[in-house]
């Protein structure tokens, strides 16, 4: 299964000042994988594989000097293989386990830039909260990966006509339109987690599979609540996980994801899961002026999870469910669609960036006006409506057309075909060219989409 942020890796391989790599997401959404193809790919040498959570022998060859050339020749012999810079790649992974590797990226910057070192980090804010440790700022070219986007879930099933489609919105036949809504409803509810498109691909299409896959990642983020302690309560934790599966494109505040903690433990806990990437905050805006992050609401936001798969999953929905025509839409009060857009905005944005965010809520007293997501492209913002039904009213993205006109066109994503509405001043996009918007704003970005020609 090619993953799309292999092309703006493969430009870093060959970058004339390329800086230590840093690769960060959730786990299992791929990073190992992502980077172990890279060096099949685009080295003409070896892969060298340190695991610092399977290889905790390895955490003390960074804990004297942080020498780069003294650190490579003591890993090749605990590898037993020469480690050859400007031909092999070194991938220092599950980095947060020797926050000392972190550091040292800076050194190798330094003093050994013609070694390609790429690091990849799932907890790395809880190893940074510890002071002893700083993040080599500037010294590091990062990169955000998240789980496979639809298009990247259509390649992998093989469905190459489909993926220039979805990134060209235009006007399909009724029966291309509906294949293409009934693979939008399975991939929400396979996910994107790449071991779960690939348990539905290898076991014939079975749901089943997909969903015991999730359960296991499921468990695995569980797990891993321990090591958030002494910070986080992990019984609030958990409160929280299951809070967030069913308040998903629902404005709310700390207290109703957890009735029995107090706002700060709370807050603490989201802020983990936050930090860890299973949750996000979707801050509030009442302005529509870039940076939109300047105006944010630290207090008013909605919740998005990890992955639309996994969302489903947390909130018990099982294989039966949900799958018939028009059931996607109709079914857990529209969070499934809000998730998916709200995930594929992620996806589709530049890996290098910190990826956030926003949804636009009116100002004035007693207004219920509010759009769905605020999306910084092209030196100004967009607005983008999902809707859960018919396009009908769409009251709220009236609104704020009206107040701000030089905003439009404005992005309705629904189960309707593509269609331009001048009279109204909105372009309305079928789910499944969500990806194609960065495009269309005028952003789009290197390793958001499938390669030119694919």
């Amino acid at each position: 299964m090619r993953r799309f942020i292999l092309d703006l890796l493969e430009n870093w391989v060959v970058a004339p000042e390329r800086k230590p790599l840093l690769l960060r997401g959730a786990r299992q959404v791929g990073k190992t994988f992502v980077l172990r193809e890279l060096g099949r790919t685009a080295f003409s040498g070896r892969t060298h594989l340190v695991d610092f959570e399977q290889r905790p022998d390895l955490a003390p060859l960074f804990e004297s000097d942080l020498i780069p050339k003294r650190i490579v020749a003591e890993l090749e012999v605990a590898l037993g293989s020469h480690i050859a810079p400007g031909r092999d790649l070194l991938i220092l992974d599950e980095i947060q386990a020797c926050p000392r590797a972190l550091v040292a990226l800076k050194y190798f910057a330094e003093q050994l830039p013609e070694l390609h070192v790429a690091a990849a980090g799932s907890l790395l804010e809880f190893a940074l909260a510890d002071r002893r440790y700083s993040f080599p700022v500037g010294q590091v070219q990062p990169a955000h990966l998240f789980p496979m986007s639809f298009p990247e879930y259509l390649a992998a099933m093989g469905n190459d006509a489909a993926l220039e489609v979805v990134a060209a919105p235009r006007e399909l036949s009724t029966v291309a339109h509906g294949a293409l809504m009934e693979q939008v409803r399975l991939y929400c509810r396979i996910g994107g987690m790449p071991a779960a498109v690939a348990a539905y691909r290898s076991h014939g299409g079975s749901l089943l599979a997909a969903e015991r896959v999730q359960a296991a990642i499921l468990t695995t983020y569980r797990a891993d609540f321990a090591k958030y302690r002494p910070r986080v309560d992990p019984r609030c934790l958990d409160t929280v996980l299951g809070s967030v599966s069913r308040t998903v494109g629902r404005q709310t505040i700390y207290t109703r994801l957890a009735p029995d903690f107090t706002g700060p433990t709370i807050k603490a806990a989201f802020d983990a899961l936050e930090a860890a990437g299973v949750v996000r905050r979707i801050r509030a805006v009442s302005t529509t002026a870039l940076p939109l992050a300047a105006a944010a609401s630290a207090r008013r936001f909605k919740p998005l999870f990890l992955d639309v798969g996994l969302l489903q999953q947390v909130a018990g929905l099982t294989a039966d469910v949900g799958l018939e025509r028009g059931g996607l839409l109709d079914s857990f009060a529209g969070a499934v669609t809000e998730q998916f857009v709200g995930q594929e905005l992620l996806t589709h944005t530049d890996p290098q960036l910190t990826p956030k965010l926003y949804y636009w809520s009116r100002a004035a007293p007693s207004s219920q006006a509010e759009v769905d997501y605020l999306v910084a492209g092209g030196g100004r913002a967009h607005a983008v409506e999902v809707r859960n039904a018919r396009v009908g009213g769409m009251q709220s993205m009236r609104v704020l057309l009206s107040e701000q006109p030089s905003l439009a066109p404005g992005y309705v994503l629904s189960a309707e075909p593509y269609a331009v509405d001048e009279r109204r001043g909105v372009v309305r996009l079928p789910l499944y060219c969500v990806g194609a918007l960065p495009q269309m704003f005028g952003g789009a970005t290197s390793g958001a989409g499938p390669r030119a020609g694919a």
